[in-house]
C-alpha cells in the first residue's frame, strides 16, 4: 500500500486501482477535531483503500465527511460500498449527482456505455441512502479552529464538478477540473469525455486561479506544486485543442485523423502518446474519450454557425 503525508494535516492514499500505480488517488485531511476524505475512488479499490486508512491509523467512526468531486466511477463510484465501514461519515456531493448515487443503475449504464471494458475495472457501484448524503455548490466545512474546506462549483468536465481548497497548505483538490497530471512525465493533460463544456470549464480555471493556490492535488494524479501556472497552461492547453480540433472538423476529417491531429500539433501530447497509447486505461480515457469529447463539441458549434 501506499501512503505519504503531503503537507500538514494532508495524506495521499494510492488506490493502485487495476494494479496502477499513480493512477487514483484519494485524500485524507486529518486533524484532532474532524476528518475528511476526499475522493474514493471506484467500487473495486475500496479494499486497498481501506488499506491505506488502516496504514495512516484512521479510525474509521471518526471520519467525518466523504467529499466527492464528481459522480463518474473513477471519483466517486466507491462511495456506497465504503459507507458501509464508515458508520458516521456522511457523503458531500453536487446537487445534480445526488440522485445518481443514490440510485447508480443509470450511472453504471452510461459508464459501461462511455467507458467499456474499463468500467468492469472501476466496478459497479452501490447505492448511497439519501439520509446520508448532504449538497452544495459553494460554502465551507470546518476542519478544526483554524482549518477550513472551502467547497467551489467547478463546471466543465462534467455538470456537476466540485473542487475543494484546504487552507492548511493553500491547496486545491481539483477533481478532474484542472486535467490529468503525469508526476513521472510533469505533464497534464486534458480530461474532457463528452458531453464537455468548454466555457464552463474555462470560467472554472478562472475561478481556482482567483483563489491563488499553491498547490493542486490532482485525483489522477498527486500534489503538483506551482499551482497558478499550471492552471494557466492547462487554460491555453483546452483552448489549443479547441482550435485543432474545430479545424479538422470543418475540414470533414475522420475521428482518427483528428486524433493524429491532435497528438502531432500539442507538444505535451507528443511527449506523452506513446505511454498512453500503451495504458489499457488511459488509452480510452486520455486520449479516445477527451478528443471525442472536443469533437462533440466542435460538431455542436458547427451546427450553430449554419444559417
Amino acid at each position: 500500500m501506499y501512503t505519504k503525508q503531503i503537507g500538514k494535516n494532508l495524506y495521499l492514499i494510492d488506490l493502485e486501482t487495476g494494479n496502477y500505480k499513480n493512477f487514483i488517488g484519494s485524500y485524507v485531511l486529518k486533524t484532532a477535531k474532524k476528518i475528511v476524505l476526499i475522493e474514493t475512488g471506484p467500487t473495486n479499490s475500496v479494499p486497498n483503500l481501506l488499506g491505506g486508512l488502516a496504514e495512516l491509523k484512521v479510525n474509521l467512526k471518526d471520519i467525518d465527511t466523504i467529499a466527492i468531486t464528481h459522480i463518474h466511477l473513477d471519483h466517486g463510484g466507491g462511495v456506497g460500498t465504503l459507507l458501509k465501514h464508515l458508520p458516521n461519515a456522511k457523503v458531500l456531493v453536487h446537487p445534480k449527482g445526488v440522485s445518481h448515487i443514490v440510485d447508480p443503475e443509470k450511472l453504471w449504464a452510461s459508464s459501461q456505455s462511455v467507458l467499456g471494458s474499463v468500467s468492469v475495472v472501476f466496478g459497479k457501484p452501490e447505492p448511497v441512502p439519501q439520509d446520508r448524503i448532504f449538497s452544495m455548490t459553494e460554502g465551507t466545512i470546518d476542519l478544526d479552529d483554524e482549518g477550513k474546506l472551502t467547497v467551489l462549483e467547478t463546471l466543465g468536465h462534467a455538470s456537476h464538478n466540485l473542487s475543494f481548497h484546504e487552507n492548511f497548505n493553500n491547496g486545491i483538490f481539483s477533481g478532474d477540473t484542472a486535467g490529468t497530471f503525469f508526476p513521472e512525465f510533469n505533464i497534464v493533460t486534458p480530461t474532457s469525455p463528452p458531453p464537455f463544456y468548454l466555457e464552463a470549464a474555462i470560467a472554472s480555471l478562472d475561478k481556482l486561479i482567483s483563489c491563488r493556490p499553491s498547490a493542486l492535488y490532482y485525483s489522477h494524479f498527486g500534489k503538483a506544486d506551482d499551482a497558478i501556472r499550471r492552471l494557466r497552461g492547462y487554460r491555453a492547453q483546452l483552448l489549443m485543442w479547441n482550435t485543432i480540433v474545430q479545424n479538422a472538423v470543418e475540414q470533414n476529417k475522420s475521428f482518427e485523423q483528428i486524433t493524429e491531429c491532435v497528438l502531432a500539433e500539442d507538444p505535451l501530447m507528443n511527449t506523452i502518446s506513446s505511454f498512453l497509447r500503451g495504458h489499457d486505461i488511459y488509452s480510452k480515457t486520455a486520449i479516445e474519450n477527451s478528443i471525442c469529447g472536443f469533437v462533440e463539441y466542435a460538431k455542436k458549434a458547427q451546427i450553430k454557425k449554419t444559417p
